[in-house]
């Protein structure tokens, strides 16, 4: 290494074997680590016995800590950067810093690696020739659910990031909004011990999910296959000005549920209709 330089080093999600030479080598060589955690990492460098001093670069101080590591490039340093599983910046900090140190005219150089959403995919089963990484969605069910009506006609594969304790309400979300039979793979504690990867219609998932207290323990990607692409069929002007009226006065849950059972439509037509309507007000 002669030129300063920040790599942007990927580490093991969870099978230390998936650390490459070139990330330990990387790792011992530089003159500071920046860690998004470095109690976490600490067990990392460890066991690779990388001695190489770290500190803490996170969602709350990147501003302020990116101005003093590019001090220490100006010095002439070597630095990497590190999250703690994966592929940094993949829902996680560190964004803003690449973008001063590249703007600062340094070089910025990526050390490939693990990263979950990919692993996931490429076991899934799902079409991967196209794509849409979601990260996590909205702890709040509100935002939550907007985020997911907004992609419910999307034909890509969607990919998401979730938590343990908001598994259960994210899949009831999907379910309602997607459909029950909207085919989706639950990928679970990727390349450790209890790694799980299972797919099923969403009906069939949730209460899979929800008999086996094991399943909703670790960390989660969850894929859905993407909507099937359909000509779409304009509603008369008669059933448009009743869900026109509906969506006035209810929730668009409530106004595309009571417009079905009053005109024996399809919910896809009558929910896409309604998100068309909504989009066109707003």
């Amino acid at each position: 290494m002669t030129d300063s330089t920040l790599y942007i080093v990927s580490t093991p999600i969870g099978n230390l074997g998936d650390m490459s030479p070139r990330a330990v080598e990387t790792l011992k060589a530089v003159d500071l680590i920046a860690a998004e955690d470095t109690r976490h990492s600490s067990r990392l460098m460890q066991y690779f016995d990388i001695k190489t001093q770290m500190w803490a670069l996170h969602d709350h101080n990147e501003r302020s800590q990116a101005d003093r590591i590019l001090q220490r490039l100006e010095e002439g340093e070597n630095i990497a950067l590190i999250s703690d599983a994966g592929t940094p910046l993949i829902s996680d900090p560190g964004y803003h810093l690449v973008r001063v140190v590249r703007d600062a005219g340094y070089t910025v150089v990526p050390v490939p690696g693990a990263c979950a959403f990919v692993a996931a995919l490429s076991a899934s089963g799902l079409p991967t020739d196209r794509f849409i990484f979601e990260g996590f969605l909205p702890a709040k069910t509100k935002a939550r659910r907007e985020r997911l009506e907004a992609v419910v006609t999307e034909p890509r594969t969607l990919v998401y990031y979730e938590s343990p304790h908001r598994l259960t309400d994210t899949l009831i979300d999907m379910l309602e909004i997607f459909g029950p039979e909207r085919y989706t793979v639950m990928a679970r504690e990727l390349t450790k011990t209890f790694e799980t990867i299972h797919g099923d219609r969403l009906e069939a998932l949730v209460k899979w999910v929800d008999g086996d207290a094991n399943q909703k323990r670790g960390e989660f990607v969850l894929l859905v296959h993407g909507a099937e692409q359909e000509q779409r069929e304009d509603l008369d002007s008669e059933t448009r000005h009743l869900l026109s009226t509906l969506l006035e006065e209810l929730s668009l849950k409530q106004a595309v549920s009571l417009a079905c059972k009053i005109t024996g439509l399809r919910r896809k037509q009558i929910y896409q209709a309604a998100l068309d309507m909504k989009a066109t007000d707003s």
